[in-house]
């Protein structure tokens, strides 16, 4: 198995020493001990806290793409009206999720590189009457935050369910759950948490919950069955001891940071690669730069260049970073500057190494 010096992949994310120690300890049942649950109430507890929030918070086994899943099908049925806000390739595969279970989707799709704005918005709303309204914080294959506080008065005033995707901003970047009216949010354990992919998250509202009792789903990855898994220490399945343990680890390094802190450590290692890329003359894919994610840079691949000629050579120097997928494979590659690689140094060094490559070629 091959192994990088300069790991910048764009989740999952290396996993620090101490965190790994977390899965090498034996531990009891967590469908038995007591002690396991007191765990799981922390790390809601700390959850609840980072993202702002009243609502009940899960914790369940699998990555983000299972809280994804587990939530639209929780929630959405046949024939509910589902509007899909897009500016990637996550957004618009939310409508793709909500087709496959027979709902009445719409897109609204943003320009390249852009995303869509409060009137837009509205107007679509007018026009579709949305039951459910998805969008996604950070869009990692192409590197952009999107402003969801600039739309979320929009959907508050339609009345739709509102789900985020926050898998790759959370921790990152400051999450709003109850101010931005958020009914069903979506984390995974493998970008800013920086441990391994074996968990996700979900916020659920109250509205969220009634949607949830309505529609029934009883699936391995549905939210019904986690309701009062809490307060009567019988989860679903049998949980993951091993990874809550370092989520804890995880979530408490965060805290004890301090998370303005943690936003600051995120934007200035962002803002340094992009000054880097653009010193180079490379070009950003965000028009705005505003709309640059403080956890992943997406970058256009320099005339001259294929992706997989310049993927081999960065591995041949030690450096590992992402490509991307749908319309933007082999047009774009993205640095993860996210968790444990939000680090100057390591940056530094990943960079350091693209301009070694690209000068190559001039």
């Amino acid at each position: 198995m091959q192994t990088y010096k300069i790991p910048l992949v764009p989740g999952p994310v290396s996993v620090p020493d101490r965190y790994r120690e977390a899965y090498l300890t034996n531990y009891g049942s967590s469908d038995l001990e007591d002690d396991f649950f007191t765990l799981l109430a922390e790390n809601i507890s700390l959850l609840k806290e980072a993202l702002k929030t009243e609502n009940d918070v899960i914790i369940g086994s699998g990555e983000g793409m299972s809280a994804l899943w587990g939530g639209i099908k929780s929630v959405v049925k046949p024939n509910d009206r589902f509007l899909a806000i897009s500016n990637g390739l996550f957004g618009h595969g939310f409508g793709e999720m909500a087709e496959a279970l027979g709902a009445r989707v719409e897109y609204l799709e943003a320009k390249e590189g852009e995303f869509v704005t409060a009137e837009q918005l509205r107007r679509k709303i007018r026009e579709f009457a949305p039951d459910f309204i998805s969008a996604v914080h950070c869009e990692t294959p192409s590197g952009l935050l999107n402003p969801l506080a600039e739309i979320a008065p929009a959907i508050a005033e339609s009345g739709a369910l509102f789900i985020v995707d926050f898998v790759a901003s959370a921790f990152g970047a400051d999450v709003r759950v109850d101010e931005w009216g958020i009914d069903i949010g979506l984390l995974g354990s493998q970008k800013c948490l920086s441990i391994l992919p074996d968990l996700n998250a979900l916020t659920v509202s109250p509205r969220a919950w009634e949607k949830a009792a309505e529609v029934n789903y009883a699936g391995y990855d549905a939210l019904l069955p986690w309701k009062n898994a809490l307060l009567e220490k019988m989860t679903p399945y049998t949980h993951n001891w091993h990874a809550n343990k370092a989520l804890n680890l995880s979530l408490k390094d965060y805290l004890n940071e301090g998370l303005e802190n943690a936003f600051r450590r995120h934007c200035g290692v962002a803002a340094y690669c992009r000054k880097r890329a653009k010193d180079m003359g490379l070009s950003l894919y965000a028009k705005d730069e505003c709309l640059s994610s403080p956890t992943v840079t997406a970058i256009w691949i320099p005339a001259g260049w294929t992706w997989k000629e310049l993927d081999a050579e960065f591995r041949k120097e030690g450096l590992v970073v992402g490509g991307s997928w749908g319309a933007l494979s082999g047009k774009i590659f993205r640095i993860g500057h996210m968790g444990s690689q939000a680090d100057m140094e390591l940056v530094c060094r990943g960079m350091d190494v693209i301009e070694k490559v690209i000068n190559k070629r001039r």
